[in-house]
């Protein structure tokens, strides 16, 4: 799919909103009259119709300058960067933990979730009823079930319970109405992520029967492996394991040799990558909206936030080459041969971000560049596969899948048989590994050790596990939605 082209005319837009809304009602439609079933019952537009909802993940207030405050400059891996007086808006917040339901990242990465599955709901609601092949059908309709996962998988790890929407709103039905807007429990949003999952998982195709022009859609590895990190989550460490080991038993993956080139241009779509988020910059498929400006250097090529911490920068073993590859520094000649100023206002920088305007396809706009978002690859498998089977008291397998991710940068294998200690090498192996990655944060909540690694930054527990339910959102809802413990 390489890339996301959206061409979805304005008129036909508003009318298969409109229509989706109001189908349940028309027992005749009107002759001559253009139906959605009827607009996407062609191969092409029936794709288009998905690609929207991929289109979502491109959004500024999707993946950009919240998404990053709300899940990396939270954890001890970065701080909020840039200089003391630019706030972000919020980001000294987040930093901080001093965050409130009124804060503008907090209202942005709710609204921008609930968008993504809003145009999956449409799609699903719409698919059964054109007429293409049987397979595309259910493929696609896999891949929306798969991103609506997504979005309810961010959703319920920044804050908690949120209302369950699986189905179009038919706004004249109060009921439907007031449904939408009463938080679900955790376990029903899990639920409802777990069936998507399992559904896309069973009609996805694999990684190697897509073709080129379809590069980058979901594939049945991605839905497995996203199982196995949901279960993770779940502390449901057989279903964990399962659903790792069926993912490195596909033959469809393979760690890269190089891991510091895992992030750039050439290292899109690699053997690693479970699904990433496709990025161009342009006026028809844009680049994730500022992701990379808003880390750039200050005073060279961005904004400057999001500074890798003091913490991450001493947690890496010596020798460890996934260090360099995390960080940029003052003075650093770069991969591409750029000098990085040395009168930075922060000691490090996000390199996982960094565009090459010379070595990589950039056409001048720092705002919409080409930059793909990694969201899941197959080393991040491998240590859940590690983390389970550890779990489960296979210290053999959580050996042999640590180790290969170890391997991979020349680091010594780690024989420890202990399942505490292993426990504990273990998760310092997704720190170093998955540093900047956007994972930080909740795998200290996952892990019951936030207030004991963020409590000196300012995390409360009780509190800060969540992140509090827009004030706007409870507003909306005339007081049906309701707030978490202590906001």
């Amino acid at each position: 799919m390489k890339r996301y082209t959206i061409k979805l005319l304005i008129t036909v837009v508003s009318f298969f909103i409109l229509a989706a809304c109001t189908k349940d009602f028309l027992d005749v439609k009107p002759e001559g009259q253009i139906t959605p079933e009827g607009y996407y019952s062609t191969p092409e537009r029936a794709k288009e119709l998905v690609n929207s909802i991929y289109n979502n993940m491109l959004q500024w207030d999707e993946h950009s300058f919240s998404w990053i405050g709300m899940t990396s400059i939270t954890s001890d891996d970065a701080d909020k960067g840039s200089t003391p007086g630019d706030t972000g808006a919020d980001k000294d917040k987040m930093e901080n933990f001093t965050y409130v339901p009124t804060d503008i990242s907090i209202g942005e990465i709710w609204v921008a979730n609930f968008r993504g599955i809003t145009r999956a709901n449409l799609a699903l609601d719409v698919l059964p009823g054109i007429v293409i092949e049987q397979s595309l059908k259910n493929r696609l309709m896999g891949e929306a079930r798969f991103l609506r996962a997504y979005f309810y998988w961010n959703l319920v790890r920044c804050y908690g319970g949120v209302p369950l929407i699986d189905k179009v709103i038919d706004p004249t039905n109060t009921e439907q109405v007031n449904q939408a807007m009463i938080r679900a429990s955790v376990e029903q949003i899990y639920e409802l992520i777990i069936s998507d999952l399992m559904y896309a998982k069973d009609s996805l195709y694999s990684k190697s029967q897509y073709e080129t022009s379809d590069m980058g859609r979901a594939t049945t590895g991605a839905a497995t492996g996203l199982l196995a990190k949901v279960y993770l989550y779940q502390k449901n460490w057989q279903a964990s394991f399962d659903m790792a080991e069926n993912v490195i038993n596909s033959g469809q993956y393979a760690l890269v040799s190089d891991y510091s080139t895992i992030w750039r241009e050439i290292g899109e779509n690699s053997s690693e990558s479970l699904f990433e988020v496709q990025a161009v910059g342009g006026p028809i498929a844009l680049g994730v909206q500022q992701y990379t400006v808003v880390q750039g250097v200050r005073g060279q090529f961005g904004w400057g936030f999001n500074s890798p911490s003091d913490s991450l920068n001493n947690a890496y073993e010596e020798g460890d080459p996934r260090r360099e590859a995390t960080m940029i520094y003052p003075g650093e000649v770069m991969w591409d041969d750029e000098i990085i100023i040395t009168n930075t206002p922060n000691p490090r920088y996000n390199q996982k971000a960094y565009v090459s305007r010379t070595q990589e396809t950039f056409n001048g706009n720092d705002e919409q560049t080409n930059k793909d978002l990694r969201v899941l690859r197959y080393a991040e498998i491998l240590l859940i596969d590690a983390e389970a089977a550890n779990e489960l008291g296979n210290v053999a397998g959580a050996l042999q899948s640590l180790n290969q991710v170890r391997q991979r940068v020349g680091l010594s294998d780690i024989t420890v048989t202990d399942q505490s200690q292993l426990r504990q090498i273990i998760w310092h192996e997704r720190r170093v590994e998955l540093g900047m990655e956007h994972d930080r944060f909740f795998d200290l909540v996952r892990q019951g050790r936030a207030a004991e690694v963020l409590g000196p930054l300012g995390f409360i527990a009780g509190k800060n596990e969540v992140f509090p339910v827009p004030q706007s959102q409870i507003d909306i809802s005339g007081g049906l939605l309701l707030q978490n413990p202590n906001y």
